[in-house]
């Protein structure tokens, strides 16, 4: 974007400050699930129609993508949805494929979309890398069939060992940051090259944003969280979840499919557990899942952390969008990949 002179007044998608023009951030709140996503995501959008700017939200959420899974995902309900429009939601039919490059393409569609249209996007979701296909400077190579055969066909003929030094000689900057005992990857990083020509750490994720960008993170105690998910689940269940699965598991593609819940409901549709002992795995697995996304972003060091629970949310997170507005973390953001990536203590 082009940067208007000093004093110069704009109205619209752009932010009047005292100094240089700069476009309003999109806002993208993340967090494990239950942390209360939805409702902040609401609230800020609520306080800026209050100050006369409007935004909608964006969804993140690989699975709530998908028409018919609505319980099971903790979807936007209808009366949250006419309270700021919902964008991203049931865009596909559970047999379809969805991957995180086909989400990048229809996400930043729909936030050039907004934005050209002065309407301020906010991304939310669970889904760390959705999250940040959808702002930051990753691309997803395409794959070659017969290149992946021939190379897995290599690893068992000559062990991982093999594949993973001819790696580190081709490429050893995406060596240095990969697992020599995960030959999936491995295998990913040497197809990438021979389809690509071009080093595979050249197309490795880069905390970098590709459009002007604020991350609001959602964090609590973890004995809190875990009774959310509790009461998230049970809830669930008590709404028709089992029902809802009963409706889509014949239209359930392979990636609909591994949507959390859904299996442990079939097993028990198919008798291979009780409802308690279904709802019981429902719960722990989610919890375990929440503790994984908090790794997953812990890792990014331009997230602004925030205590979910805190009486004054909503206040520190528009103190937060308003710095940020201004260009106020744009010299730290910048250079986000020569930090110490970091995790919020012991997930395990």
């Amino acid at each position: 974007m082009d940067s208007a002179q000093d004093g110069e007044r704009v109205t619209g998608a752009d932010t009047i400050v005292d100094g240089p023009l700069v476009a309003p951030r999109l806002v993208s709140i993340v967090g494990p699930t239950a942390s209360g996503k939805t409702g902040l995501g609401i609230a800020i959008a609520q306080r800026l129609a209050a100050r006369g700017e409007r935004a909608e939200i964006v969804n993140a959420d690989a699975y709530q993508m998908y028409k018919g899974m609505d319980i099971g995902t903790a979807k936007a309900d209808a009366r949250e949805r006419a309270a700021v429009p919902h964008l991203l939601l049931d865009v596909i039919e559970p047999d379809e494929t969805m991957s995180v490059a086909r989400f990048q393409h229809m996400a930043r569609a729909c936030i050039a979309d907004l934005q050209a249209r002065g309407i301020r996007p906010i991304l939310v979701g669970g889904s760390g890398l959705y999250a940040r296909a959808a702002i930051d400077d990753i691309t997803f190579p395409g794959t070659d069939p017969d290149v992946r055969a021939e190379l897995e066909r290599r690893a068992e003929r000559e062990g991982p060992g093999v594949l993973f030094e001819e790696l580190k000689r081709l490429d050893p900057e995406a060596a240095t940051r990969m697992d020599p005992h995960n030959p999936r990857r491995t295998i990913r990083a040497l197809e990438v090259i021979a389809v690509t020509g071009k080093p595979y750490s050249a197309s490795l994720p880069r905390y970098r944003y590709v459009i002007p960008s604020v991350q609001l993170g959602l964090d609590m105690p973890r004995e809190d969280l875990d009774r959310r998910i509790d009461m998230r689940t049970d809830a669930m269940f008590d709404a028709g979840f089992v029902d809802e699965v009963r409706r889509v598991r014949t239209h359930l593609g392979v990636t609909a499919a591994r949507a959390l819940g859904y299996q442990q409901v079939i097993d028990y549709l198919d008798g291979l557990a009780d409802l308690d002992e279904t709802r019981f795995l429902v719960a722990q697995k989610t919890k375990r899942l929440a503790r994984k996304q908090m790794g997953w972003f812990g890792r990014d060091p331009r997230i602004h952390w925030l205590q979910a629970l805190n009486p004054e949310l909503v206040d520190v997170a528009m103190r937060i969008i308003d710095v940020a507005d201004e260009g106020g973390y744009d010299a730290i953001d910048m250079h986000a990949d020569d930090y110490v990536q970091h995790h919020l203590g012991d997930l395990a």
